[in-house]
């Protein structure tokens, strides 16, 4: 058996969306047919756990089978090597962390393969890799979390000759343009040349992410939805360009997600 791949979705920002990706990817990944365990390692929100608790409730009510994740919360003094090996077999390993800097993330983060940190659009969450000088917009210097980011990978690199791939993912995109979408979209491409991750569009601002949690439903699962418009359309589309985006080694681009 080959080892799993890590997917490690990262921010010590809170409110990025971070859960929401988290849980759309493992899903999206399980509906293509890969065998995907999850593990939250916030214990106090225990956010994405909760979703997969809620789809599980929303499984046996419907009583149908729907793509779902295997998921654990790391308990309170919990090893995370034992957590995981707790999870089984599985191609991939989605890892949701805290939104706060964590000695247990920074340890999830050395073993990431694929390491994602969702942001908001705005010059507000773009602080936490880079600052950007107030009247040109231009990057003055990257942030610490970058840095930190910067230090893991090396280490990693160094102990197992792999590389990190780092995602940015632009959540929240507004759907017409501005100057602080250009802007915040020059800033990145800067950071990015100069620190070393990639680019990619996320999810957009919807109602319909909040409306789904409380039945755990994502947006693949279109035939258990109360309504679907044009919105909930075009959203599921965003969500596949994201997930063939990630580019995870063993999920074909052209595969189609259910």
């Amino acid at each position: 058996m080959g080892q799993p791949h890590f997917i490690v979705f990262a921010n010590e920002k809170g409110g990025t969306g971070k859960s929401t990706t988290a849980v759309h990817t493992a899903i999206a990944l399980a509906a293509m047919g890969s065998r995907v365990a999850a593990l939250d390692l916030d214990s106090r929100q225990r956010t994405m756990t909760r979703y997969f608790e809620n789809r599980d409730a929303t499984m046996r009510r419907l009583d149908k089978a729907l793509p779902q994740a295997r998921y654990a919360v790391l308990g309170d003094a919990e090893p995370l090597e034992k957590a995981i090996a707790a999870l089984g077999e599985a191609d991939v390993i989605v890892v949701d962390t805290p939104g706060r800097d964590d000695p247990v993330a920074r340890e999830a983060i050395l073993k990431a393969e694929t390491l994602v940190t969702p942001m908001n659009d705005s010059f507000v969450d773009l602080d936490l890799i880079g600052q950007v000088h107030p009247e040109n917009f231009k990057v003055t210097k990257p942030s610490f979390y970058a840095e930190l980011i910067w230090n893991s990978r090396t280490q990693r690199a160094k102990a197992t000759g792999k590389s990190v791939d780092w995602v940015v993912l632009r959540n929240r995109l507004q759907h017409i343009d501005s100057h602080n979408l250009r802007r915040v979209g020059a800033a990145l491409d800067e950071l990015a040349r100069r620190v070393g991750f990639r680019v990619i569009p996320g999810l957009g601002e919807r109602v319909i992410y909040r409306e789904l949690f409380p039945k755990g439903l994502t947006l693949l699962d279109f035939e258990h939805l109360s309504e679907v418009g044009i919105g909930h359309i075009t959203a599921r589309q965003e969500l596949r360009e994201m997930v063939s985006g990630l580019g995870i080694p063993g999920v074909e681009p052209e595969q189609k997600v259910a």
